[in-house]
C-alpha cells in the first residue's frame, strides 16, 4: 500500500494511491489528524486499530498536490552518515580523512529537526552565501518505524518497521565542518525533501533496492541497498540500544557515492539546479533550489 498525504482544494487529505499510480483515494480522517500525514494511521497501527475507512470516489492523482508523507514528524529524524562503502571511500581523502579509520566500528549518527522536512516537489531554499556557499545533495532510503520498541533485536527488525519513502539529506558542508557535530549543517529549513509517499513494508524488499539521483539530469549517485556498511537490521538495532524509538519515527539510512563533495573539485548546488531520486519500489521526488 502506497500512503499519501495530499492538499486537494485547499483540504489536507491522506490516502492511498492505487496500484497503477493514476488515482488517489482519501482515508475518512478529521481534519486536525490529516493534517499531520501518514502519523496518525501509524500510530493507530501500533495500536492495534484497523484502518480508517476509504472514501466512496477516489481522485486523479494528477489533481492534486502531494506533500511530505508526515509533513511535521513528531521529533528529529534519525540520519545515519557515511553508510555506503563507496561514499565511505570517496570521502576518506576529504576533510572527514581524521574521522574515517573506524567507520565500519559503528554508525555515525546525527538527526535532523523537523522543520527541514518538505514534500516531493517543493523548492529547496539555499541561505545564501554568507551562510553557506556549498550545499549538498544525498539520496536516501528511509524507513519508518510503526510498532516501537527499545533494545530491539536484529532478528526482530522487521516486526517494527511501518515502510519506507525517499528523502534527501540535504546538506551544508562548510556549516557541517565548521561545528564538527552534524546536526546545524543538515537542519536548514527545507533541507529534507520527503515523499513521495510511504510504501508499506509488506509490499517491498528494501534490503534490496536501488537508490539513483540525477541532478539536472546528469545521474551522480547509483548504488544499491545490499551495498550497505550497517544494513536495516544493525541500524534498528543499533538506533534502539537503549533509547525507546516511536511510532512515525524516521530513520535515513546513508546515502551512496557520487555526492558533490566527493568530486574533485567538489561541485556544490546552486540557484536552478534540480535534483532528481529514484529509489527502486518507491517512486521518485524531485526538487528546485532556489
Amino acid at each position: 500500500m502506497r500512503i499519501a498525504s495530499y492538499v486537494h482544494g485547499g483540504v489536507h487529505r491522506v490516502g492511498v494511491v492505487s496500484a497503477d499510480g493514476t488515482q488517489v483515494t482519501a482515508f475518512e480522517l478529521a481534519a486536525d489528524a490529516a493534517r499531520q500525514g501518514a502519523l496518525p494511521l501509524i500510530e493507530a497501527a501500533a495500536a492495534g486499530a484497523p484502518l480508517p475507512a476509504l472514501a466512496a470516489t477516489a481522485l486523479p492523482l494528477a489533481s492534486v498536490r502531494l506533500i511530505a508523507p508526515m509533513p511535521r514528524p513528531r521529533r528529529n529524524l534519525w540520519c545515519v552518515g557515511r553508510n555506503y562503502h563507496a561514499h565511505a571511500r570517496e570521502l576518506a581523502a576529504s576533510v572527514f580523512k581524521e574521522n574515517s579509520a573506524d567507520v565500519v566500528a559503528w554508525p555515525i549518527v546525527f538527526t535532523k529537526v523537523p522543520e527541514t522536512v518538505i514534500g516531493p516537489a517543493d523548492e529547496v531554499a539555499l541561505p545564501g552565501a554568507a551562510i553557506s556557499a556549498q550545499i549538498d545533495y544525498e539520496a536516501e532510503l528511509a524507513l519508518v518505524i510503526g510498532k516501537g520498541g527499545k533494545n530491539i533485536r536484529k532478528a526482530d527488525w522487521r516486526e517494527h518497521v511501518y515502510g519506507y519513502t525517499i528523502v534527501n539529506d540535504v546538506t551544508a558542508r562548510d556549516v557541517q565542518m565548521r561545528h564538527q557535530q552534524w546536526d546545524m549543517g543538515k537542519s536548514f529549513d527545507t533541507f529534507c525533501p520527503m515523499g513521495p509517499w510511504i510504501v508499506t513494508a509488506d509490499e517491498l524488499d528494501a534490503t534490496r533496492t536501488r537508490v539513483r539521483c540525477w541532478v539536472n539530469g546528469e545521474l551522480r549517485q547509483d548504488a544499491r541497498t545490499e551495498d550497505l556498511i550497517f544494513d536495516l537490521p544493525t541500524l534498528v538495532e543499533t538506533l534502539s540500544r537503549g533509547i525507546t524509538l516511536h511510532p512515525g519515527d524516521v530513520i535515513a539510512t546513508g546515502t551512496p557515492a557520487g555526492v558533490g563533495m566527493g568530486f574533485k573539485p567538489p561541485r556544490y548546488l546552486a540557484a536552478g539546479d534540480r535534483v532528481r531520486i529514484e529509489i527502486d519500489g518507491l517512486g521518485a521526488i524531485e526538487n528546485r533550489f532556489v
